[in-house]
């Protein structure tokens, strides 16, 4: 397979996503990881107040959403933060961190969905090494992805649906418990207050933990080039996607709160699981394992294809080598930035866990988010031919400052995920400048 610059640029991805489909797509891409696996930590770190961290997480990711539909509405096009990040300031080595750190979002969550399908969900049935199954796992996900984004997207509704009945599974459970008087109602508003920082801290570090539940909505302007009138499409496929999950979560919280102790769901990689064997319904908990797993992996699926359709887009920006930009004439995917996401994948399923993963997925698109929201507001003096969704200023100016401040270690995040973090820019960085040294000769090189 030899790469060609000129097919590259004749080569176009596939317009296969329409409206229906990329309300899925979203819908998708934001349940998963976050409610299965990570519900406990958010307990462990706010109490039995569990709804809370979550509400306050739709907010802040619903402000954002408003900046990434006018934004993607504005200039349809694959690369998403990192595009509107070099238009509105205009500064390479930015452009490029944003990027890279948007990439490395949606591998880590990847990666944290990888590791959680060895987790206590498969444990229901089989006791395998974690990173083994994870590798696996995500290898899988690239094969799939390489097959095609009609394929992919098609799973995607197949798994949806399935992670779906999953929560109703359980938002019915918490309704059987409310008609019969089961659970303990009272823990709906303990807030965990006994360690240093007390209750700000705990709202704060919950919250920003449970804002991993919602990361996902911005993946989907990566599609841009593969969606039918993007335009229309992006303004209601968003804020539906963000408005049913974010219903759907609250509901999960307060179910899982009143059926089950924080302490307990703090302890498990499967906490709705717990729920399920307290609720007081017989329902196979082996089954609901099975829809948990399809869930981790639904999310996988959609972050991979996320990061490879990065990778595309930065390379046809010519912000990183144009042969990451090449495409299978035949399966019209792009399969070099397949390949390099998923070495990238392998590396942090081989030395991170499932809660430190998650924690850096949501540090790293905070930091982005805050640097989406401003962007909004300098765009606004860049006038497109075509009409496009405009947010009203506040929504940008609010989802700036909180996304600035949840991202801030006002939060009490974990040391640990700041130096992931900041080895994963300091590998960007790295890359950085030997693609600027790499054209920097080319156009010294050039008659």
């Amino acid at each position: 397979m030899s790469f060609s610059p000129a097919e590259a640029e004749r080569v176009p991805l596939k317009r296969a996503i329409g409206p229906k489909l990329l309300i899925l797509f979203v819908v998708g891409d934001i349940l998963g990881t976050g409610v299965y696996a990570l519900t406990g930590k958010v307990a462990g770190k706010v109490g039995g107040a569990l709804w809370m961290p979550f509400l306050f997480g739709f907010i802040i990711a619903a402000l954002t959403a408003m900046s990434y539909v006018e934004l993607v509405t504005k200039y349809p096009r694959a690369a998403g933060a990192a595009l509107y990040t070099q238009r509105a300031f205009k500064v390479p080595f930015l452009t490029f961190m944003v990027a890279f750190a948007v990439m490395c979002s949606g591998l880590t969550s990847a990666s944290a969905a990888a590791r959680a399908i060895g987790g206590d969900y498969l444990k229901a049935f089989v006791t395998l090494p974690g990173v083994v199954v994870g590798i696996i796992f995500i290898v899988g996900v690239a094969l799939l992805n390489y097959r095609g984004v009609s394929e992919s997207v098609k799973t995607n509704i197949v798994f949806t649906l399935i992670e779906l009945s999953g929560l109703i599974v359980i938002i019915i459970i918490g309704v059987y418990a409310v008609t019969t008087g089961a659970g303990e109602p009272s823990r709906l508003t303990e807030i965990r207050a006994d360690e240093a920082g007390g209750l700000m801290l705990a709202l704060l570090g919950s919250t920003a933990l449970a804002f991993f539940a919602f990361v996902g909505f911005e993946d989907s302007v990566n599609m841009a080039e593969e969606t039918t009138d993007p335009s229309r499409s992006f303004p209601r496929a968003i804020f539906l996607g963000v408005a049913i999950t974010s219903t759907v979560y609250i509901l999960v919280a307060i179910t899982s709160s009143l059926l089950v102790d924080y302490r307990v769901l703090e302890k498990s990689s499967g906490p709705l699981l717990e729920v399920v064997k307290a609720g007081g319904i017989s329902f196979p908990p082996q089954l609901f394992a099975a829809i948990a797993m399809v869930a981790v992996a639904n999310s996988a699926l959609i972050n991979m294809m996320m990061a490879s359709r990065l990778v595309y887009g930065l390379a046809n920006e010519r912000v990183v080598p144009r042969p990451l930009a090449w495409v299978d004439p035949r399966r019209q995917t792009p399969v070099i930035g397949i390949l390099f996401t998923t070495a990238l994948a392998i590396a942090l399923i081989s030395t991170g866990e499932i809660a430190g993963l998650g924690d850096t997925t949501a540090f790293l698109l905070l930091c982005v988010f805050t640097v989406v929201n401003i962007a909004v507001l300098v765009l606004r003096k860049d006038t497109v031919e075509h009409a496009h969704y405009r947010a009203p200023t506040v929504m940008p100016v609010l989802g700036a400052i909180l996304a600035f401040v949840l991202a801030s270690p006002l939060t009490g995040r974990p040391a640990e995920v700041y130096i992931r973090a900041g080895v994963l820019l300091g590998v960007g960085l790295l890359l950085w400048v030997v693609n600027w040294l790499v054209m920097r000769r080319h156009q010294h090189a050039a008659p």
